[in-house]
C-alpha cells in the first residue's frame, strides 16, 4: 500500500508533466501516459518497496525506495522544464534522433527505475538496475507505442533511460543532457526527511554517520531558473555539517554530468550568506 508521500508526489508528478506537455505545440502526451502507468505498476511499486527495505534495514544507507525514485523523477522534470523554457535542447533533439516528449519520456523511465539495484545491494547497483529494469522498460515502452512504425522510437527512448540509470551515481562516463540530469537530479534529493528514518533505527556510531548527520542538516533544495546560467540549484541548510553533503555527494555529481555548464549551485545556513560553488 502507498504512503502519504508517495501519494503525493504522484500527485505533483502528474501536474508537472502536464505542464511540461502544455508548454510544448506537439502537446504529446507520452510522458503523461508513462508516469500514469509507471505510479500504478504493482511490479514497480514491489521492486521499490524492496529496494528500500535492503537500503535502510539490511544496510542502513538512506531512502531508496518509491518516494527517493519519485523525488528524482520530480527533480529532473523540474530541470527540463526550465530548459525547454529558456530554449535549450536536450541531447535527443540536438542529434535529430528524437523529440523533447522522448527525453522526456526517458528521463521519467530512468529516473522511477534507477536504484531497482538496490534489492541485490549497493556495489554496482547502478548496473543491477539496468539489468533488472531493461524487460519492464520493453514491456511499459510496447504498451505506450505498440506499433510497429514506433519500433526505432522505443529503442532510442529505452537506451537514454539505460544511460541514465547506468550512470546516475556518476562513476561512468555518460554523454548525454537526458542522462546527466539524472545524475543531478539524483544528487538533490539530500533533504533531511530522507535522512530521518536510518537515524531513527540506527542510534550507534558507525563508520560513515557523516553523510547522515550532513544530510538531516538540509533543510530544504530548491531547483529555480538560474540568471547566468538555466538552472539555480539552491540548498538551504541548518547547520554547517550540511556542507559536507554539497561537497562530497552534490558538487561531485554535478561535476561529473554533462549538463554541469547549465547549472548554479549555491548553499548556505540559514541567517548566514549563502556560498556559491558553481
Amino acid at each position: 500500500m502507498k504512503s502519504v508521500k508517495e501519494m503525493s508526489v504522484d500527485q505533483k508528478l502528474v501536474q508537472l508533466a502536464k505542464e511540461i506537455i502544455e508548454l510544448t505545440p506537439e502537446k504529446d502526451e507520452l510522458p503523461l501516459k508513462v508516469i500514469e502507468i509507471l505510479i500504478n505498476d504493482e511490479e514497480v511499486q514491489a521492486i521499490q518497496d524492496y529496494a528500500n527495505t535492503v537500503s535502510i534495514v539490511r544496510l542502513g544507507f538512506n531512502d531508496h525506495g518509491p518516494v527517493h525514485m519519485r523525488t528524482v523523477c520530480r527533480n529532473a522534470l523540474k530541470m527540463l522544464k526550465i530548459l525547454y523554457t529558456c530554449g535549450i535542447k536536450t541531447s535527443l533533439e540536438n542529434e535529430n534522433a528524437g523529440s523533447f516528449s522522448d527525453s522526456v519520456t526517458a528521463v521519467v523511465i530512468a529516473s522511477f527505475f534507477h536504484d531497482f539495484g538496490m534489492t541485490i545491494g549497493r556495489q554496482d547497483h547502478e548496473l543491477y538496475s539496468g539489468i533488472l529494469a531493461f524487460n519492464m522498460i520493453e514491456r511499459i515502452l510496447k504498451t505506450v507505442l505498440p506499433e510497429s512504425k514506433d519500433l526505432n522510437r522505443r529503442v532510442i527512448i529505452r537506451s537514454m533511460a539505460l544511460e541514465g540509470i547506468l550512470g546516475h551515481m556518476g562513476t561512468r562516463k555518460i554523454h548525454s543532457i537526458e542522462a546527466g540530469l539524472i545524475l543531478i537530479a539524483d544528487g538533490c534529493d539530500m533533504t533531511k526527511g530522507r535522512a530521518r528514518i536510518p537515524m531513527e533505527m540506527n542510534s550507534k556510531p558507525s563508520v560513515g554517520d557523516i553523510h547522515k548527520y550532513s544530510a538531516n542538516s538540509i533543510e530544504k533544495v530548491k531547483i529555480l531558473q538560474g540568471k547566468e546560467k538555466p538552472i539555480k540549484i539552491e540548498v538551504h541548510m541548518s547547520a554547517d555539517v550540511g556542507f559536507f553533503q554539497i561537497e562530497e555527494v552534490l558538487l561531485q555529481k554535478i561535476n561529473n554530468s554533462p549538463a554541469k555548464n547549465l547549472v548554479e549551485l549555491f548553499a548556505g545556513v540559514e541567517g548566514q550568506d549563502e556560498k556559491q560553488y558553481l
